[in-house]
């Protein structure tokens, strides 16, 4: 359901780009750089919040190469046990994880200095950082005995593998060098040594001419 329903924004995106270039005349931005905040969603409601920039030179009024980059974080505490010596100890554990996406492609979009709304499609492949750190910083120090040192320990890990985003979205002119981008939706498909995932990747922010 969420890969049809992101695909679905992708053809409506390229639909409206189409209808939408009426302007005359060729004159259209050369460059544009975009940054603001990313919500990636997983398919198994593990939600990151973070940021993303990215940058495009528009190589005609409808066609540019485009680099893209994205963060996303999220922080949460859980509870851990361990059995020594017949006595059950509890323990927070605070697990930090992250994802990074390093991504490459094209973007069709028309660019005329005079359109106002700009939609636009994009379609980007690369790799991708997936990053893990759990931590049990008060376990030591507050529950004895600190032999249970040497039986819960900290751990981290990080996976690369390749990554895509697939998707578009709206920009909406503010004046001559600010755009502001009210929407953009993407299908961010992970894959890594431990499977497969599929993303959803949402962004919003201002893009600078």
């Amino acid at each position: 359901m969420l890969i049809k329903s992101i695909f679905s924004a992708l053809i409506f995106a390229l639909f409206i780009s189409s209808s939408l270039a009426q302007t005359t005349g060729d004159e259209h931005e050369k460059n544009e750089f975009f940054v603001g905040y990313s919500h990636q969603r997983g398919e198994f409601q593990d939600s990151r919040n973070g940021f993303e920039i990215s940058a495009v030179r528009n190589f005609s009024r409808y066609f540019g190469i485009k680099g893209d980059f994205s963060a996303g974080f999220r922080d949460r505490t859980s509870t851990g046990s361990v059995i020594f010596g017949g006595v059950t100890s509890t323990f927070p554990v605070r697990t930090r994880t992250q994802v990074y996406n390093f991504l490459g492609g094209v973007q069709v979009k028309d660019n005329a200095t005079k359109s106002r709304l700009k939609p636009f499609a994009h379609a980007l492949i690369g790799v991708a950082n997936d990053r893990f750190r759990n931590r049990v910083p008060d376990f030591c120090s507050t529950t004895p005995p600190d032999r249970l040192c040497n039986v819960v320990r900290s751990s981290e890990g990080s996976n690369v593998g390749f990554a895509g985003a697939f998707g578009g979205g709206l920009d909406i002119k503010i004046n001559d060098k600010i755009d502001f981008r009210a929407i953009q939706v993407d299908y961010n498909p992970i894959y890594l040594n431990n499977g497969f995932r599929n993303n959803a990747r949402f962004g919003v922010g201002i893009v600078f001419h």
